[in-house]
């Protein structure tokens, strides 16, 4: 008996080493010719891709040049206005597509390198000729545009580069999947005489069946040991639903003793078993194999968990149900509560809503409402003093003065009502936004109304890089514009004002945004009303607003998932720091900060 097991031992070794001999290896092998063609396929879409890039950017680059000629030409058509912002927004997202793409090539990088100061070059001439009125470009500059040479030098570069490596990298490809192919033609002949070596040792199996069996009777000794210290109830009954044998844990929960094998299930545990429903899903366990899940039987007070499955006995003497039943009723408990609470939450955040939806209408409402009158006492007021003539006196100009003013401010009030109102009720259009760019569109801006309004007074603007993230654009651009404004104009009194923007990636993945102005700042007392509607800090004969912008960006920053606080102390400026949240685990289109 001992050599038998002995050689069956050694057998089931001598087994395993050879299916991982042959089976196992030429599938490893396989796999990694297969993972290296397929990494050569990459390779080879990645050379194709870099190369369509280039020639997207190049036709860009024609594109934008075309159409700047034709401007300097005195041609200023919608069609070449299209395609200049065509251009302006194309080229920079291929030129960075093609650095990404190459960032593994240094040759092809210092290519890419010069052919983004060319195009940087270009793009500023090109900007000179666009700032000019259309045919007024200087000739020096229409002829450096027409020399396009050095573009199509260095963008053939590139493409020759990547053709070539098309070529290469294909050539390997070819090669690898031809040896895949070896590779697995190889293992199916491995795998073909590692059966027929199997269909031999069969034979030599039959003979050790005894030691087989013995060998189970041990393991069913085993499992029913392993039974008797399980904790969750556990029965057998045959197909008269009578207890075969059961465990600790069933006597324990029912009550029951050694005496409860032969007796009927429906005369243990009260009338848990007793019902005509649960004996007719028992009897369809053992009569038709069907298997029972996760049953509710109500008794007592208790919720029992039942499970059943048919399961035939090892020595061939008919078969059982197996059936586990667990006393769920402490979680029953806790599930109804929970409903209960979510139900009561779910009342709250109805009436919310209601509430919420029942604001926004009269705001809007009556923004709008208040337009007509509006109009008519501004109206009215322009024609009383055009109609007093000469007749006006200092007093009668005041107060028509106080009265159009007053119109102006009542109208600025309820357009930026309407924009709080619309920033809560539109739905966000999530996509990337590149907040360089917004800030940069937002400064221009103030700069332009700043050399209107206040001629001599210089902004000095301090921007660190900006990430990419995703957002509704037009809600941040809103942000953007309201907090930069705030900080020119209470920072107007100084010369020169100092704006600073910075940012920074937090360490749980938030980004966090600061504005810092070197302007007369505010008591931090105070700082509770500074993000509520119409609440201001300073008078409007100071500074010009409506206390609604600083609501406005709270709001829109809320809908985001993120927050806003500002720290200040009096002529000391203000700084406002806001964080927006990361989308998902990561942002690809986010620079490392």
């Amino acid at each position: 008996m001992h050599s038998i097991t002995r050689h069956a031992w050694l057998l089931g070794v001598l087994l395993v080493a050879a299916i991982l001999l042959i089976v196992v290896g030429p599938l490893l092998v396989v796999r990694s010719a297969h993972d290296q063609a397929e990494r050569a396929a990459q390779r080879v879409i990645h050379t194709s891709e870099v190369k369509a890039t280039v020639q997207a950017l190049m036709y860009d680059l024609r594109n934008r040049e075309s159409a700047t000629l034709a401007y300097a030409v005195g041609h200023d058509t919608a069609a070449i206005r299209e395609r200049l912002e065509e251009s302006r927004r194309e080229i920079p997202l291929n030129l960075a597509k093609v650095k990404h793409l190459t960032r593994d090539n240094p040759e092809q990088q210092v290519r890419v390198g010069q052919l983004e100061a060319l195009i940087n070059q270009r793009g500023q001439i090109t900007a000179d000729i666009l700032a000019r009125p259309p045919g007024q470009a200087g000739v020096y500059q229409v002829e450096w545009l027409l020399d396009r040479n050095p573009l199509r030098v260095i963008g053939k570069q590139i493409a020759d580069t990547e053709e070539a490596l098309l070529a290469q990298r294909t050539a390997q490809a070819a090669a690898l999947e031809r040896r895949s192919d070896t590779v697995t033609w190889a293992a199916a002949v491995a795998q073909l005489l590692l059966l027929a070596g199997i269909a031999l040792l069969l034979r030599w199996q039959l003979a050790s069946r005894r030691s087989a069996e013995a060998a189970a009777a041990r393991s069913s000794a085993r499992a029913q040991a392993v039974l008797q210290t399980v904790r969750e109830p556990v029965v057998l009954l045959d197909e008269q639903l009578r207890v075969a044998m059961h465990n600790p844990a069933f006597a324990e929960v029912f009550e029951v003793g050694d005496d409860a094998v032969g007796r009927d299930i429906a005369e243990i545990g009260g009338d848990t078993w007793a019902t005509a429903e649960i004996r007719q899903r028992l009897g369809d366990v053992l009569a038709r194999g069907r298997e029972l899940w996760d049953h509710e039987v109500a008794s007592g007070g208790r919720v029992l968990l039942v499970n059943a499955r048919r399961m035939e006995l090892p020595d061939g003497d008919g078969s059982v149900a197996l059936v586990t039943a667990n006393d769920v009723s402490a979680q029953k408990a806790a599930e109804q509560r929970v409903r209960e609470l979510n139900r009561q939450l779910q009342g709250k955040v109805d009436q919310v809503t209601d509430v919420n939806r029942e604001l926004e209408a009269f705001s809007y409402s009556v923004s709008h409402d208040l337009r007509a009158p509006l109009r008519h006492i501004g109206g009215f007021a322009d024609k009383l003093g055009r109609h007093l003539g000469d007749r006006n006196d200092e007093k009668s100009l005041h107060y028509i003065n106080v009265i159009t003013t007053s119109a102006r401010r009542m109208s600025r009030l309820i357009d930026d009502l309407l924009v709080y109102s619309r920033l809560g009720r539109s739905a966000m259009r999530l996509q990337p936004v590149d907040m360089q760019s917004v800030v940069d569109e937002t400064r221009a801006l103030l700069d332009a109304n700043n050399a209107n309004d206040h001629p001599g007074h210089r902004i000095e603007w301090r921007i660190q890089p900006l990430p990419i993230l995703v957002g509704d654009e037009n809600m941040l651009r809103q942000v953007w514009l309201n907090l930069l404004s705030n900080a020119v104009k209470y920072s107007a009194r100084s010369e020169p004002s100092v704006v600073e923007v910075g940012y920074r990636r937090l360490d749980e993945g938030d980004y966090e945004f600061t504005v810092a102005d070197n302007g007369v700042g505010f008591d931090m007392a105070y700082a509770g009303k500074l993000f509520g509607v119409f609440q201001r800090l300073h008078g409007v004969s100071e500074f010009e607003g409506t206390g609604i912008g600083l609501a406005s960006v709270r709001r829109v920053l809320a809908r985001h998932g993120g927050a806003i606080r500002a720290e200040s102390a009096p002529g000391e400026g203000a700084r406002f720091i806001f964080t927006l949240p990361a989308p998902g685990d990561s942002n690809p289109l986010d620079p490392t900060p």
